[in-house]
């Protein structure tokens, strides 16, 4: 068995800890949340030395593993990609196989020793899935029996060839994901032929709608945020909240999440008013938006997800910059969590900043990806588009000052607060 990383003091040991961390959702039919793709980028800073991407991924997967894979993942799954000098390592003898996906490529090629190592790793309880796959691979016959989802590029695979390949891996009683999905169009498509899982950034596209109203629930949500962005009191502010009896039981559900951090369960709204302040109380406001639609059975959920992920890392990340100056973190969250509500109001940003008072700050953040905050939404955008955008990723961390160390225990941090607040919120 290959060890992990190499024996002795060579200069080239790898630094695990010398990575970006991507994490790509894949949803379900009805666009819940299923799995998350892992996908890792060494990063050419420092004296790393890595002689090859998927050595490095080995490397990040033990790391992550010892992190804990809840952090990282939740309850999803975790699909990752290795090749076969990975496969042949000592690396699988401690990661949770119940959470694990490995991905194998269609072009990977095929040997006794290749088939023999992954008969024993499925024996062992771990499952395979089969990427990048176009049909073509000569070898695609003896990796199959193997593998228990297949997935497929749509933006490789035209629609043509889906349509022949769909059923015919369907008959095989393969689960079908459909990756690179980046419209409403093309998940469409994918849901008529039959796919069971989609994987790609459509959900966070806008689709703008002329004519456009709120729901009175997210006019609710939006009053009660200028109200408290105002100088109003608090008995205003609580008479507003119990005047919509669904807000008002949303947001003691929220407030008393794991993620708010109470020590004593809050029960009533003037204590949640009260305790939680101004500041925190426009947070979970602004968390409620994308939450209430879940609620009447609209399933927004990745969009709730995203967008406190990113609400989260723009204010760890501004509170490590800036730690004198805690402004700047609530800023930061507005701004991570107001990026997508396009997406989630189907309306331009600029006419909803022109109902929600922001400062220009904000503005040039969310309109044109400007300043200090805008730096840092570019940075989370870049990450959730690793494959695509890992080009960005080294020069804006450089222009922060942000090491990859500090990058990848705020992501972890964000992603642990999120999946908690998704998970007490809907």
């Amino acid at each position: 068995m290959i060890e992990l990383s190499p024996r002795g003091p060579e200069a080239d040991q790898l630094r695990v800890r010398e990575f970006y961390l991507g994490r790509q959702p894949i949803l379900d039919r009805n666009q819940s949340l299923f799995a998350y793709e892992l996908l890792f980028r060494n990063a050419p800073v420092g004296p790393a030395r890595i002689s090859n991407e998927l050595t490095a991924t080995a490397a990040v997967i033990a790391h992550a593993s010892q992190l804990g894979m809840e952090r990282t993942v939740g309850d999803a799954l975790g699909f990752v990609n290795v090749d076969a000098e990975v496969l042949m390592t000592d690396i699988f003898s401690f990661l949770p196989r119940e959470r694990l996906v490995l991905e194998v490529s269609e072009h990977t090629p095929v040997t006794p020793a290749l088939i023999s190592r992954m008969a024993e790793l499925h024996a062992q309880g771990f499952r395979f899935a089969l990427d990048e796959v176009q049909g073509t691979a000569p070898g695609l016959h003896r990796l199959l029996p193997l593998v228990d989802y297949v997935k497929l590029d749509v933006q490789k695979v035209d629609l043509s060839s889906l349509m022949k390949l769909a059923p015919r891996f369907r008959e095989s009683r393969k689960t079908l994901i459909a990756q690179k999905v980046e419209s409403r169009e093309e998940f469409k498509n994918c849901l008529d032929l039959g796919f069971d899982y989609f994987q790609g950034y459509y959900f966070a596209k806008p689709v703008i709608m002329s004519g456009k109203k709120l729901s009175p629930s997210q006019l609710a949500v939006m009053e009660l945020m200028t109200l408290v962005t105002s100088e109003a009191d608090n008995m205003e502010v609580e008479r507003a909240i119990k005047r919509d009896v669904s807000l008002a039981l949303n947001l003691l559900r929220l407030v008393n999440t794991p993620a708010v951090g109470l020590r004593h369960r809050v029960d009533s709204l003037s204590q949640a008013v009260m305790i939680l302040g101004r500041r925190q109380l426009q947070r979970w406001l602004q968390i409620m938006l994308y939450a209430e639609p879940s609620k009447r059975g609209h399933s927004m959920t990745p969009l709730l997800m995203l967008a406190t992920t990113r609400g989260r890392l723009l204010e760890l990340l501004a509170g490590k910059l800036r730690p004198a100056h805690r402004q700047s973190s609530e800023i930061a969250f507005t701004v991570g969590i107001m990026s997508l509500m396009d997406t989630l109001f189907g309306l331009p940003m600029a006419d909803i900043l022109a109902q929600i008072p922001v400062s220009a700050e904000v503005t040039r953040a969310l309109l044109e990806r400007e300043g200090f905050f805008g730096d840092l939404l570019k940075l989370a955008e870049c990450i959730e588009r690793i494959e695509d955008l890992d080009h960005q990723i080294l020069p804006t961390l450089r222009d922060l000052a942000v090491s990859t160390d500090d990058l990848l225990e705020l992501e972890m941090a964000a992603f642990e607060w999120s999946d908690n607040v998704v998970r007490y919120a809907l």
